[in-house]
């Protein structure tokens, strides 16, 4: 009589152990599809910032090829087009991903900075004016910037240049392209303003170095500024400033100029030397 029993309590046993083992290898999977999540996304962003930008194009091409509707991927795919510098590759990732139900405006901005850099200002002009005004971000202004800049519009520009300047942290950048505006108008005081506020936030700025001194000599100050400059950066910012005097016509000062470039040089400044005897050639010719 008891052995029914048993047999019953083995049996009832046997299926609860198999549910808890069925139950149990459920958990560990879900477990590492978890981990895999997080894996995929550090692996991502890895992509997006460390590696060689046409390696993370052919990471983010293999994967969106996988998972063709997983927006995250696509943007993947288009910032690494940008980073590339594969400009027309890049438009046509980013209008993938506006195109997308779960595109957002700062999508359609990554769209316009893409465009801009495969020279399409203007459908960049009329995409940005599509978004509405209150969305307000630092990439949107600095863009419209630009914009602004390419059409000769010079009141909008420093309007968009400010509030750009307004909503960034880190606004060296923006503050070197003002300047360069400020630059090509010929204000060149406002230009020298600009490019020494964007040296006090980025002291690594050379472009911003480079360019202060390009105003400072339009001025005819043909005088270094006290920056913090390597021996290198130094003897190149002497021969940007060498040849501003030349352009202005200051021949005598530009060469000396040109030869404190050439001794200031840690190696040979092959630039530079070229430059000085080419000036010399034609003052004895």
């Amino acid at each position: 009589m008891r052995h029914p029993i048993f047999l019953t309590l083995c049996v009832t046993s046997a299926i609860a152990l198999s549910a808890c083992e069925k139950k149990s290898a459920q958990d560990v999977d879900r477990a590492f599809q978890d981990v895999n999540v997080i894996d995929e996304s550090n692996l991502n962003d890895v992509m997006l910032t460390s590696a060689d930008p046409n390696e993370a194009v052919a990471y983010f091409q293999r994967a969106t090829g996988g998972n063709p509707d997983r927006i995250d991927l696509q943007r993947g795919l288009a910032k690494s087009l940008v980073r590339a510098k594969r400009s027309t590759e890049a438009v046509a990732a980013w209008k993938k991903v506006t195109a997308h139900k779960k595109a957002t405006d700062d999508d359609r901005v990554d769209l316009a900075d893409a465009l801009i850099r495969n020279n399409e200002w203007k459908k960049a002009d009329e995409l940005l004016d599509s978004i509405p005004p209150t969305f307000e971000t630092f990439k949107r202004y600095r863009l419209e910037a630009m914009i602004a800049d390419s059409n000769q519009e010079w009141e909008k520009a420093d309007s968009f240049y400010e509030i750009a300047v307004g909503l960034t942290t880190r606004p060296a950048g923006v503050m070197n392209n003002w300047g360069y505006s400020k630059l090509t108008r010929g204000d060149y005081p406002a230009a020298e303003r600009l490019f020494s506020d964007a040296i006090r936030q980025d002291r690594t700025l050379f472009t911003a170095k480079n360019n202060l001194i390009l105003a400072r000599g339009a001025q005819g100050n043909y005088a270094l500024p006290v920056i913090e400059t390597t021996q290198v950066e130094r003897a190149q910012l002497l021969y940007t400033l060498g040849l501003s005097a030349v352009k202005r016509g200051d021949t005598r000062i530009g060469k000396g100029l040109l030869r404190d470039a050439i001794d200031t040089h840690p190696q040979h400044f092959e630039a530079a030397v070229r430059s000085l005897r080419a000036l010399e050639d034609n003052v004895e010719s």
